[in-house]
């Protein structure tokens, strides 16, 4: 079987810059949408949680969009949620059977290309401790695709494209399936605006930026933006900077990046000071523990 990422490996520079740019949550307002219209109502349905569907709802929403998780890839995530539900009080109380996840943990450690099409092909090799988990996350995309219509740029998104497109090699990094990466970025026509979308088929975000741009750009004109800790972690991991599109405050984000953090990037006064304070402003914004 040929190899998703290749095309990340043949990648060569064009420009002098690489920006690396998430999708759900950073470049799109649809993590909301998603997480609550698609992914809990499936990780309900699939996993036999109606006894406890506020509590389940509430770990999720937890995990994927309101504290230092968020953003990552949903395998991991299903292993959190499904562990953290079952330690809480009310799911013990009510004697609430949620399933083990022995099989998704061990296939999880040894996988390194988290997607639907290496979940298939597991499961089609005989491990049926993985069959509930391909049923959940096939019945999410199918939600995906149903639902998620419509959730347009937020502003400024392609007028900072358009800066960067003058000046960097731009790359759509993301754990989304492809497939739905290029539903959602040619619907709104930015598409153009990046060589490559690599969703969770081409590896991890880190190994994304590992193989299209380590080696090929000097670090500090390699940047990261994103929405969640995962996007700062594969920034930080290949030694590039971070831009940070922070939860509940995308809009101002945006309009800073526009009006003032890309020349400071082009210019080589992004890095020191001025990215660690948007840093810690972002660490901030997610906490690491539930109010509950």
């Amino acid at each position: 079987m040929s190899d998703p990422a290749q095309v990340l490996h043949d990648f060569k520079p064009t420009k002098e810059f690489f920006i690396g740019i998430d999708s759900d949550g950073c470049i799109f307002d649809s993590m909301e949408i998603k997480h609550k219209e698609c992914f809990t109502p499936m990780f309900i349905k699939h996993f036999d949680l109606q006894a406890v569907s506020k509590y389940a709802r509430e770990v999720w929403e937890f995990v994927n969009l309101y504290s230092k998780t968020r953003g990552a890839n949903r395998f991991p995530a299903l292993s959190y949620s499904l562990n953290f539900l079952r330690e809480r009080p009310p799911t013990i109380a009510r004697k609430v059977k949620v399933p083990d996840t022995h099989a998704l943990d061990e296939w999880v450690m040894r996988e390194t290309k988290l997607g639907n099409a290496t979940l298939a092909a597991e499961v089609n090799r005989g491990n049926q401790g993985l069959a509930q988990v391909k049923a959940w996350s096939d019945a999410v995309n199918a939600a995906v695709e149903d639902i998620v219509k419509g959730v347009p740029p937020f502003p400024l998104v392609c007028e900072c494209l358009e800066k960067i497109n003058r000046t960097a090699d731009a790359m759509c990094i993301s754990q989304t399936p492809a497939e739905a990466l290029k539903r959602e970025w040619s619907e709104h026509c930015i598409d153009k605006f990046v060589t490559i979308i690599a969703g969770q088929e081409m590896g991890t975000k880190s190994e994304h930026i590992k193989f299209a741009a380590s080696g090929k750009y000097p670090a500090d004109k390699i940047l990261m933006i994103g929405d969640a800790p995962g996007d700062f972690k594969a920034a930080k991991s290949n030694g590039a900077l971070f831009y940070p599109i922070t939860p509940g405050r995308e809009e101002f984000s945006w309009r800073r990046l526009h009006d003032e953090s890309l020349q400071r990037f082009f210019s080589g006064t992004y890095a020191g000071a001025y990215e660690a304070a948007l840093v810690k402003e972002f660490d901030a914004s997610l906490p690491e523990k539930p109010s509950w």
